[in-house]
């Protein structure tokens, strides 16, 4: 596929190798602009210094990730680069620092001036009749994806925005976000795709409501911190729930037990990340006071995930890629469930690449534990 994206999916342990390993397969390519998803354990400074010189000129993003979706299906330690060919694409960057003291009216009119530059730069190289998609990294562990999502989903009015939470492989101390030739904690970016190619979005997770219901009864919003269920005990009461009291909690059990709320007319999950010393749980997402809740109960993963990417392809014609921002949590389930195999043979099929994320955005939400994918045709 000339004319497609480029994709490269590297296990070099030596950054200035792996690198190397993408440039020459994208020399002689013009591209746009480039994606890149690398593991946690790559030395950060020099894996910069590297992608530095990679595509001078061009914009180039990306994120610290829980884990990779390569070529080949899930990975580990490893770098996933996605290139967008100057063809059939055009993008512009915005970046996002100390968001701890982030200003929504500021970022509504940056993002909307991103908006109105890059559609009339796209359609002044690629033509009329161009798809336009957001796509959005955030820092893992800001706990402002809820506000910083709301906030760019309003201001880029009909564009949709995708995206994932960067993560540090389980290990929730710093995770990066690479923009603007540094990987930097305490950021995000929205890269504004424009295409003459169809786009299309979508958001899958792979549990159904269960019967049992739960209300929080004490929390701490800023935290994301669940101290009791039921008036009792965050954690004893949710292994009470699940019916299995004293079990070892861990992220593994969190990912096969996650817990539901109703949200918009449909059930999201709002995953645990961790069990703390004194019993209270900690959330991958807002929680707080009063949210009723329920067990999720798991689905048919693959035929929910075969009929999902089918339906993409519907949409878009063939297939060039889905780029997957896929939650950590959705691997390790999966591979407790032993459908590793199973879901490799179905993202090769489908051209899934990405990486596993600490939550995925979606439109103008915050969510866990999904299969958020963005598809891009072959026009």
């Amino acid at each position: 596929m000339s004319d497609g994206l480029v994709v490269v999916s590297t296990d070099s342990a030596d950054p200035a190798a792996a690198v190397a390993r993408i440039a020459s397969a994208i020399a002689g390519v013009p591209l746009a602009g480039g994606l890149v998803f690398c593991s946690h354990r790559y030395d950060r400074e020099d894996l910069a210094q590297a992608l530095c010189g990679l595509m001078p000129g061009q914009p180039l993003f990306g994120c610290t990730s829980a884990g990779e979706v390569g070529t080949e299906g899930y990975a580990s330690d490893t770098i996933v680069f996605v290139g967008f060919p100057a063809c059939a694409y055009h993008l512009k960057l915005l970046t996002f620092r100390d968001l701890d003291g982030f200003d929504p009216e500021g970022a509504r009119q940056a993002v909307r001036q991103l908006s109105a530059e890059a559609r009339g730069a796209a359609g002044a190289r690629l033509g009329e009749n161009l798809s336009h998609v957001a796509i959005f990294l955030v820092d893992g562990l800001s706990h402002r994806e809820e506000l910083l999502t709301m906030t760019a989903q309003e201001a880029l009015a009909d564009i949709d925005l995708i995206g994932g939470s960067s993560g540090d492989g389980l290990a929730f101390k710093e995770t990066g976000v690479f923009v603007d030739g540094r990987f930097q904690r305490d950021a995000a970016v929205i890269g504004l795709l424009s295409s003459s190619r169809p786009i299309h979005v979508f958001s899958e997770n792979h549990y159904s409501p269960g019967a049992q219901r739960m209300v929080i009864t004490e929390a701490d919003a800023e935290t994301r911190t669940v101290y009791e269920i039921n008036a009792a005990p965050a954690a004893e009461e949710y292994m009470r729930l699940v019916g299995e009291p004293g079990a070892v909690l861990d992220p593994g059990y969190f990912a096969t037990h996650p817990l539901m709320v109703r949200t918009g007319g449909a059930y999201h999950v709002r995953s645990i990340q961790s069990v703390n010393p004194d019993g209270s749980l900690t959330f991958y997402c807002a929680i707080d006071r009063g949210v009723v809740m329920t067990i999720g109960e798991p689905k048919d993963w693959i035929g929910g995930m075969a009929q999902t990417l089918a339906e993409a392809e519907r949409k878009v014609g063939e297939l060039d890629h889905v780029i997957a921002f896929d939650c950590v949590l959705n691997r390790m389930d999966g591979e407790r469930r032993q459908l590793g195999r199973a879901i490799a043979d179905l993202y090769r099929r489908s051209r899934v690449v990405g990486f596993n994320t600490y939550g995925e955005q979606f439109r103008s939400a915050h969510v866990n534990q999904t299969f958020t994918g963005l598809a891009l045709g072959r026009g």
